[in-house]
């Protein structure tokens, strides 16, 4: 069996310095692949990119992926030069939305959230949203098989892409080892001092957009009492996206009164860092596919506060604090609670640590690799 992973968003990623929940998840199959399955697969990507930027071996189609789905969604034909990847692969495995339609080689797509579909408002894209929505559907519809990361999000592409539920597997995502690896108390401070932190904080981890429910967690903080949150600051780890400009303001209001940061893009030696060294993460986020910081929270053996709707009730089970994520009350709560209850703190660490190692991207290569050869199968 000869499988093409799709990893463009990857490829973008690591050109940037910046790699994505989805180009996490190709990542790591990518890795177990090589463990497990080294002469058996191969990276793809669409998008030419200057040749010292791109990591590892790679087919290469030349057409960029835009014109090659817009061209298919008006014609109903193939990718321009899908018949040499007809020739090379038994299976083209979309991972990262960008997904072809082949001639004669099946493609399995990853559809982690049909957010862009359900919430146009949460995204970016203006006036050519519709229409880059619309060739999202068309594209998806033409696999021949799907992955999503939840049960929770299997209802919301049969309603919103038409996608018939026995064409969907859940493979949940899983947790990198790096996050269950206590770090030396001298490398934490490193991180801390360069941020200017003391440990204790309340922490969010994630980009800056409306439906990361930023306003609400800020709106939370400040209704704790005034010796908490100058005890325990606000500090917000993700780039700027898509709609943020109130939120920076209100960060950058927190920082001037010295009740919390906006520390931007971190890198994942921080990241980890800062998550051994906060009270608890605070993640009420209002639409999750799965909700990835969750379970590295975990794995870090730190409390976590999140979302009692979407995906993320799922994942954390009885592990976490489930909250209403539109109510700054029930969030203000939970947190003050953590701070005051090492009791409750300590009992969320013990459930958080297990449920953490159900989850791992090794299971999940596993998963979806046995999915490849069903398909296959099928297909013969």
């Amino acid at each position: 069996m000869r499988v093409a992973i799709g990893s463009t968003v990857l490829q973008y990623g690591r050109a940037n310095g910046h790699i994505d929940g989805i180009g996490t998840y190709t990542q790591a199959l990518l890795q177990c692949y090589a463990q497990q399955h080294p002469d058996e697969f191969n990276e793809f990507v669409f998008h030419s990119l200057k040749r010292k930027k791109l990591i590892g071996h790679f087919d290469d189609m030349a057409i960029p992926f835009a014109p090659n789905v817009l061209q298919s969604a008006l014609t109903s034909m193939p990718f321009i030069g899908s018949g040499r990847t007809d020739q090379s692969y038994d299976l083209f495995h979309a991972t990262d939305h960008l997904i072809p339609k082949l001639k004669n080689t099946p493609v399995l797509a990853t559809l982690m959230d049909p957010v862009p579909i359900m919430h146009p408002e949460w995204v970016s894209g203006g006036k050519t949203r519709p229409l880059k929505n619309w060739l999202f559907k068309r594209s998806a519809q033409s696999a021949d098989h799907y992955v999503t990361i939840s049960e929770f999000v299997v209802k919301d592409l049969v309603e919103h892409f038409r996608i018939p539920e026995d064409k969907i597997s859940v493979i949940p995502l899983g947790v990198d080892a790096f996050y269950f690896q206590r770090i030396a108390q001298t490398e934490k401070q490193a991180v801390l001092d360069r941020f200017k932190l003391q440990a204790g904080f309340f922490l969010f981890i994630g980009t800056l957009q409306p439906r990361k429910n930023i306003m609400t967690i800020i709106e939370a903080f400040r209704s704790l009492p005034l010796d908490i949150q100058k005890q325990h600051p606000l500090i917000i780890a993700g780039g700027q996206g898509w709609r943020s400009n109130q939120e920076i303001q209100a960060l950058q209001q927190l920082e001037t009164e010295g009740l919390g940061r906006w520390l931007n893009y971190v890198s994942a030696n921080e990241k980890i860092a800062l998550l051994q060294s906060a009270c608890a993460l605070v993640f009420p986020s209002l639409y999750e596919g799965f909700g990835l910081p969750v379970l590295e929270a975990f794995a870090s053996n730190l409390p976590v506060i999140t979302s009692n709707t979407t995906s993320l009730g799922e994942v954390a089970g009885e592990a976490a604090w489930l909250v209403d994520p539109r109510s700054p009350s029930a969030i203000a709560q939970a947190m003050q609670t953590l701070i005051e209850s090492s009791e409750m703190a300590d009992n969320l660490r013990i459930k958080g640590m297990q449920r953490a190692q159900e989850y791992t991207w090794q299971r999940t290569a596993e998963a979806t690799w046995a999915l490849y050869e069903q398909i296959l199968g099928t297909a013969n």
